[in-house]
């Protein structure tokens, strides 16, 4: 259409109402692809997101429930959900406080409906069902809260509270469980070299070959700050972290990093460190991580040591 000519106003409200339609219809079928979940609303709990992935799902302090409530005054199993032809109901496990929906206790299994609120002593849950689009609303400020926004890696905040959470996994299981702490070798002189710029460019890049190349699904891949990052590995012995620590130092240190037509070489340091019975929070096994990893540099950099 030339700028002159005349303006056609049903073919305009047309083309608008067709590009309304395919946002609606892209929106709706992203909200399909996610299953229906409980969201925590308040508490210690607050904005998490539980996925109902599989046909029964039950919740409670114990370590083998699917949701885990490790707090006070919680049964070891106090309720489980089920789905029935696509529709979800939940049960009170003979509680020793009760479960209640819509701040009305459940004595039989009951259906949930879109917005029916789940309560637990404190802690109060959110059902949202299969494609509703508020699930997407909340995915997107979960992933805001928890997101390093310059690497795309976890942050320190929600590392932390992973970690927290599978040393008291561990400490009930006694599985496995491992970490690896790196950080970039002479990164300072980087910056002082080629400028910030660059310096910026390479964290982007060690955050997508690693996850691409030395990051497994389970794993908890994260920036701890500055150039330093951190990976948790759950279910994972000191054997198999300290092959997995090798592979990142290859990747890093065989990559090519180029920025501004002038090629940058980039190793890093890397510790490894493992759970133990003697282990209390998650600062204990960061600290036997991030010594190993300060050995590394003390030998020379460019290398992997483990805690001893």
């Amino acid at each position: 259409m030339k700028q002159n000519d005349p303006v056609d106003h049903d073919l305009t409200i047309t083309y608008v109402a067709e590009g309304i339609k395919k946002v609606l219809t892209t929106t709706e079928n992203e909200a399909l692809e996610k299953p229906a979940a409980l969201l925590a609303i308040g508490g210690a709990l607050n904005g998490t997101i539980f996925d109902l992935e599989n046909s029964m799902i039950s919740a409670g302090r114990s370590h083998k429930n699917p949701i885990r409530l490790e707090f006070v005054g919680v049964s070891r199993f106090h309720f489980k959900l089920y789905c029935i032809n696509s529709d979800w109901f939940i049960e009170d496990t003979n509680s020793k406080n009760g479960t209640y929906v819509n701040n009305r206790s459940i004595e039989k299994p009951t259906q949930l409906k879109k917005g029916d609120i789940i309560k637990v002593l404190n802690f109060a849950f959110k059902y949202l069902p299969q494609g509703d689009n508020e699930r997407l609303a909340y995915d997107k400020l979960s992933l805001v809260a928890n997101t390093d926004r310059h690497t795309g890696c976890f942050n320190k905040c929600y590392f932390n509270e992973q970690l927290e959470e599978e040393i008291t996994a561990c400490r009930i299981t006694q599985q496995d469980l491992t970490l690896i702490i790196f950080d970039l070798d002479h990164f300072k002189v980087l910056n002082d070299t080629y400028g910030h710029d660059a310096g910026d460019y390479i964290l982007k890049e060690i955050a997508d070959i690693v996850r691409i190349g030395g990051v497994r699904d389970q794993d908890v891949f994260a920036r701890y700050g500055g150039e330093e990052f951190v990976i948790l590995l759950p279910q994972t012995s000191i054997v198999q972290a300290m092959d997995i620590a090798e592979r990142i130092r290859e990747l890093i240190a065989d990559y090519v990093f180029c920025y501004d037509s002038k090629n940058i070489s980039v190793t890093a340091s890397l510790g490894v460190a493992e759970y133990s019975k003697d282990i209390v929070t998650g600062a204990d096994l960061f600290k036997r991580a991030d010594k190993s990893a300060y050995r590394s540099k003390t030998l020379g950099r460019n290398r992997v040591s483990a805690y001893t």
